[in-house]
């Protein structure tokens, strides 16, 4: 129902406002209902701690907050399915992952590939992106960061990015 409720949205709801309203009235009382439910089951005296839907019923219970997001706010999705299917490229050059020589080179390897990913999903050249915030960061203040992140440089550099001098 929550997915029949996001589709809806999706189809027919263009003002935040209305698909926060929205959520709001068709989605939060099925959340609810599935967090009281939640609460009953983990009352259940037949369940072991090393149950697996116990251990399934506590992982939700702690993730309660973070799992309502959504309700709160329209921006943000109901799952996170369009990320995991963007990331799931990655893998695909795994085994060239094997070569990164160290911890930290394959956690900046992971903070490119992300980069990468988030080009995409906001509709950005990653190439165009990268040359441009490379330039730009060493002139650009440091309380503006937040402007070189993908969706932010997108609104502001997006039609007037800078250019390699090698191309």
């Amino acid at each position: 129902m929550l997915y029949k409720n996001e589709k809806h949205i999706k189809n027919n709801i263009i003002e935040a406002s209305e698909a926060l309203a929205y959520r709001q009235k068709h989605s939060e009382p099925l959340v609810t209902e599935f967090f009281n439910w939640v609460y009953e089951q983990r009352q259940r005296v037949d369940l072991t701690p090393k149950n697996q839907l116990t251990k399934a019923l506590n992982y939700v219970n702690e993730r309660q907050v973070e799992l309502k997001v959504f309700l709160a706010n329209p921006d943000v999705a109901m799952d996170t399915n369009h990320l995991e299917r963007a990331l799931r490229v990655i893998p695909k050059g795994r085994k060239n992952y094997l070569f990164c020589w160290s911890e930290l080179g394959a956690e900046q390897l992971g903070i490119l590939q992300s980069l990468l990913v988030t080009c995409r999903l906001q509709e950005i050249n990653p190439y165009h992106y990268l040359v441009d915030v490379l330039q730009r960061v060493s002139i650009h203040p440091a309380s503006k960061v937040e402007e070189l992140t993908p969706k932010m440089w997108k609104e502001k550099f997006g039609d007037n990015f800078l250019t390699s001098d090698l191309a």
